[in-house]
């Protein structure tokens, strides 16, 4: 058992902060009463957590390499345990929202050091175990989400979803403290790279800040054109300062190696597709089938289910198969899972309607997730795992940003648009309440006598914008598949590393 110790350590903590992605969306409606809490600042409890984890997973992942991964893991958990304590203990949604932020700056000091933590531990086949274990709770974190807050919400207080990690987070630090080693000979020389630190995180805060302000200020807005601009501007003098750094926080010279470049394109693919499109499906349960939070969670347990069983055999398929048909094939499955549900759910549809697509999906994220891993690891001098660890870790949160927005503006604008085109009468504001308000509260704001009418319309209206961003984010998917079969090359792998078998060859 002892030399599992850093794989439980670098599980639980990516189990904790993934859950907290999605955790906290069920249970908002209490936040809401509880602190007399108005919609933007209630958007704030979930974004100001990832546009924090954003910002900062590449910086740390940088500074592990310098520092020491095992000593930036140690203080994420402390800064992520205590933040999840002050929010818990919050009274007001701007203490709430401000620890949330610190919790995300504390999440990725945990996220971007796990690969490299498990890449220094393991060797051989127990590296394929650690990556095969860390896969499965990366993919079905996000999912279970929901599951985990119903439960905590409905049987003690909203406060219980922070104040789980607590003891989560100090069982962690054990096990780091007995049984997680420090990569000295591996550190890289030199400071951290405090200007491109600075111009990174300026240019994904403004990026992210533009992606979610986006649909409630108008794409065309003053505000959110120059963060648009300003976010490129502080991108393009992050390049700048890149190419002149001694000691650069991202060595652009990764990119020159295809399979980074391709494995990086295929994190932000399934982030953008998969990952985003679970907002929309605990939307679709909750506003139109009715069900409760629990019961959310349970209705996507088969893509967490998926994801956990489907680990092992990926990492397996891996030793045989070129690692970029794996890689393709996963993404092509939770491709096919998608357009799936887009052809199997329909107005008057029970929940089952998307198991099957469901269960494809969790399959495709499962072998997905620790085959990247082991790409980021087998591709990069253990100097700079971290570096790979942030970058693919900084690809997938922010990929989940940008599918939120992109998918969520074509969402809108379909059920807008449908709904208007049945119920050409209806109330100014009700189309826009389609999208987010469930059906029987877009009923009430109906004249008596036409409810039935507009609830069957508001229900045929968010199928209608359902569908369409599942086949979007299906294109988004093969678009991943495709640059992984283009790119990743197993000539690419090191020789002195333990991912570069014979069975890698392109």
């Amino acid at each position: 058992m002892a030399k599992w110790r850093t794989l439980v350590a670098v599980s639980l903590a990516t189990f904790m902060l993934l859950l907290d992605v999605t955790v906290v969306n069920v249970a908002l409606p209490q936040i809401q009463r509880d602190l007399d809490a108005d919609f933007d600042a209630l958007r704030w409890v979930i974004d100001g957590y990832a546009l924090a984890l954003a910002a900062t997973t590449l910086t740390f992942g940088s500074l592990g390499d310098r520092i020491g991964h095992r000593r930036t893991f140690r203080w994420g958990l402390v800064v992520f345990s205590l933040s999840s304590l002050a929010a818990g203990l919050a009274t007001t949604p701007l203490a709430l929202n401000l620890c949330r932020g610190v919790q995300g700056i504390g999440g990725s000091a945990l996220l971007a050091p796990s690969l490299a933590l498990l890449g220094a531990a393991y060797r051989e086949r127990d590296r394929v175990v650690a990556l095969g274990v860390w896969g499965a709770i990366n993919g079905g974190s996000l999912a279970i989400g929901p599951l985990v807050g119903g439960a905590l919400v409905e049987s003690l207080d909203w406060r219980a979803i922070f104040w789980i990690n607590i003891p989560v987070g100090a069982l962690a630090w054990l096990m780091v403290l007995r049984g997680t080693p420090e990569s000295r000979r591996d550190r890289v020389p030199g400071r951290l790279d405090l200007p491109g630190l600075l111009a990174l995180s300026g240019g994904l805060t403004a990026l992210v800040l533009a992606l979610f302000e986006g649909n409630a200020r108008g794409w065309t807005s003053p505000l959110i054109l120059g963060l648009f601009v300003a976010a490129a501007a502080l991108l393009a003098l992050f390049t700048t300062v890149e190419r002149r750094a001694a000691d650069p926080l991202l060595d652009l010279g990764l990119f020159r190696t295809p399979s980074i470049t391709g494995a990086s394109l295929a994190v932000l693919a399934l982030a953008t597709s998969v990952f985003a499109m679970l907002t929309f499906f605990v939307l679709y349960l909750q506003n139109v089938l009715g069900h409760d939070a629990l019961e959310t969670g349970l209705r996507l347990m088969p893509i967490t289910t998926g994801a956990f069983l489907a680990a092992g055999p990926g990492l397996a398929l891996a030793q045989r198969l070129p690692i970029r048909a794996v890689l393709s094939g996963a993404l092509g499955c939770a491709a096919a899972g998608l357009l799936l549900m887009s052809a199997s759910v329909g107005p008057g549809d029970d929940w089952t309607a998307m198991l099957a697509g469901g269960v494809l999906i969790g399959l495709g994220i499962g072998a997905f997730n620790p085959v990247v891993a082991r790409v980021a690891l087998g591709t990069v001098a253990p100097a700079r795992a971290g570096m790979a660890s942030g970058l693919s870790s900084t690809c997938r949160v922010l990929g989940v940003a940008l599918g939120v927005a992109l998918l969520g503006t074509v969402f809108d604008s379909r059920v807008r648009d449908r709904f208007q085109e049945l119920v050409p009468s209806a109330a100014p504001g009700t189309a826009d309440a389609v999208s987010s308000a469930g059906l029987q509260e877009v009923a009430a704001r109906a004249p008596v006598g036409t409810r039935e009418q507009v609830a069957a319309a508001a229900e045929q209206a968010f199928v209608s914008g359902l569908d369409h961003i599942l086949l979007l984010a299906a294109v988004l998917a093969a678009a991943g598949a495709v640059a992984s079969a283009l790119l990743v090359r197993g000539s690419d792998f090191l020789a002195e590393s333990d991912a570069t078998p014979a069975t890698l060859s392109s």
